[in-house]
């Protein structure tokens, strides 16, 4: 007897809420990634995607285990609408082929969905990232040194190749793989005249071209294999055989307190009412490298930008600051040394540096024991994107008998002192704009929403490895979560009366 599910699921479940935000999104794009040739699906695909948002904001995420829940769970058959369960493969199928181009798209209606009922207001931006392990062999590891060095030893091996086993006078600095295939090209063609018979196996005696062949062959496959290892670098220092988009990366500290390094992607969220209004997959070891293409997507998203941004420590660099103020955004990053200048170490170290006084005329320091530090030249660094960052160097002629002497500056600049002037005018404002009241206020806030995504994809969906391989699937599975989550936060909202609760209040947090 057929089974009416209707009565079965509450008013008020999760399953009937994420009907209703979904069927209020445009699947143009959706449908555009199919071809009009041919049978059409057995699932709609909107009826599809819903099943496989639902399956996410209940944690499962195996193309086998949605499957089974289509067949028995409840909740998947009302979802289905009497239409077929899709099998384990019209899921994956979807989910790699379909989604990738749309995916973005139907997580940024969410969200205007959501600005609609008042539950975004595209203002206090909170910014955070995680290392999420990929679906990778830990031991297929390629370093970029390690190829750079090996085939540093192939061209050695083949400039004395050329010059006195091929007897060629005139050697390039650097022997292709197109310079390699050449030569083959004609030592079988010499071959081919003079009729060699190539032999294989022991106790067979090769002739002198047959050597020059078989040993222009090994070095054009090791080549050919450098070649494609250093298109796939980049700008990482390492990569997965398994997974050529996955870099080696430190991950946190499992329950042994052991820290490995494993092929993963570093994972950037924005969170704003409790809300993921975007996330980004990146390469990059470092947040510090992240931000403005994560900023820059988002305001290509919604063709807007957020009025401040807050983030930790990790983000904190000249550029993200100078890019910050160009765009009209108010920066609340709490500086890298903010814990540590509590500490009295900090003001002990610092003392004597923090005594100078600083002459704007003749552009020079005096320090404490009355020794002036005359400015000498500047130190230029380029990052990634092409941003300079350019810090003066001044100098004492000199600190001979000097009772302070190395207390100026660490490391190897103990009797000169570096000042990058922009950077110190961002971190000033910064740290002032976090010690106010509202500063207070959007960090407590910052620790509770934006760190509190990732405990609750980790923790309680359970979410710590991917599932696909590359970054264009990674992609969608992180979109597919931020879905799911954001259903699961709307309801929960409506559940616990906190609609249009965009903060917490410190005393709430406490």
């Amino acid at each position: 007897m057929p089974i009416e599910t209707e009565q079965f699921i509450p008013v008020d479940d999760s399953v009937r809420l994420l009907d209703q935000v979904l069927e209020g999104l445009d699947y143009s794009k959706l449908y555009l990634a199919y071809s009009p040739k041919g049978r059409n699906p057995a699932v709609k695909p909107k009826t599809l995607f819903k099943i496989i948002v639902y399956a996410y904001s209940q944690g499962i995420y195996a193309s086998r285990k949605i499957e089974q829940a289509c067949q028995r769970d409840l909740c998947f058959i009302w979802l289905r609408k009497g239409e077929p369960a899709p099998d384990h493969n019209t899921i994956s199928r979807f989910r790699k082929t379909y989604l990738p181009g749309c995916i973005e798209n139907l997580l940024t209606q969410m969200v205007m969905q959501l600005a609609n009922w008042g539950e975004i207001e595209y203002e206090n931006l909170f910014v955070d990232g995680t290392k999420l392990e990929a679906n990778a062999n830990c031991y297929t590891f390629v370093w970029k040194k390690v190829v750079e060095k090996n085939e540093a030893k192939l061209q050695a091996k083949l400039q004395e190749y050329f010059a006195q086993e091929l007897k060629i006078k005139s050697v390039a600095k650097i022997i292709s793989a197109q310079d390699i295939r050449e030569q083959l090209v004609l030592l079988k063609k010499a071959a081919k005249q003079q009729r060699v018979e190539f032999v294989h196996g022991k106790g067979k005696h090769k002739t002198v071209l047959q050597r020059q062949i078989d040993q222009l062959e090994e070095y054009l496959e090791r080549q050919v294999k450098y070649d494609s290892y250093n298109g796939l670098f980049g700008d990482r220092n390492s990569f997965s055989k398994t997974d050529s988009d996955a870099t080696f990366m430190r991950m946190k500290n499992d329950h042994m307190q052991n820290g490995q390094l494993k092929p993963g992607y570093n994972i950037q969220i924005g969170v704003e009412s409790e809300y993921i209004v975007g996330a980004m997959v990146s390469s990059e070891r470092s947040d510090m490298g992240t931000l403005i293409p994560f900023m820059q997507q988002l305001e290509q998203n919604y063709g807007r930008k957020f009025q401040n941004l807050v983030a930790d420590a990790g983000y904190e660099s000249e550029e993200n600051y100078a890019y910050l103020e160009q765009q009209d955004i108010v920066a609340y990053i709490k500086p890298s040394n903010h814990e540590y200048s509590k500490t009295r170490k900090f003001q002990r170290e610092q003392a004597f540096r923090l005594a100078m006084i600083y002459d704007r005329e003749t552009d020079s320091y005096t320090c404490k024991n009355g020794r002036k530090l005359s400015y000498r030249y500047d130190i230029v660094r380029k990052s990634k994107r092409g941003y300079e960052n350019k810090s003066r160097v001044y100098a004492c002629d000199s600190c001979e008998g000097c009772p302070h002497l190395g207390k100026c500056y660490k490391g190897k600049y103990a009797k000169k002192i570096q000042v990058a002037v922009k950077f110190e005018q961002y971190r000033k404002q910064s740290h002032s704009n976090i010690l106010s009241e509202q500063g207070i206020r959007l960090r407590i806030n910052r620790s509770i929403q934006a760190e509190g995504v990732f405990g609750v994809l980790k923790q309680d969906f359970g979410f710590r490895r991917f599932l696909t391989r590359g970054t264009v699937n990674v992609q969608t599975e992180l979109m597919l979560l931020a879905l799911g989550f954001n259903v699961n936060k709307l309801h929960k909202r409506i559940q616990y009366g906190r609609i249009g609760q965009a903060l917490f209040s410190p005393k709430q947090s406490a």
